[in-house]
């Protein structure tokens, strides 16, 4: 499994960081672009994807690995 993806502000932008790097992957204009790239790398990493607020708080999580909590039915 590799390096969950975290879609993070990024002053006036957007940005995708991959956990625990110091340097954002991608910048981008929008949250919403930010997050199909952050998509698309999880995908092929089989990782997660963490979108922050623009305060930084965790707003929503999506995984494409090996989900420890599948849901049920």
């Amino acid at each position: 499994m590799g390096k969950n993806q975290h879609v993070v502000p990024h002053g006036d932008n957007w940005a995708v960081r991959g956990e625990g790097n110091k340097k954002v992957t991608v910048v981008t204009n929008t949250q919403e672009d930010a997050r199909k790239i952050a998509r698309e790398i999880a995908i092929n990493q089989q990782s997660e994807v963490v979108i922050h607020r623009s305060n930084g708080q965790i707003r929503d999580k999506d995984s494409y690995g090996n989900d420890p909590f599948p849901p049920k039915g």
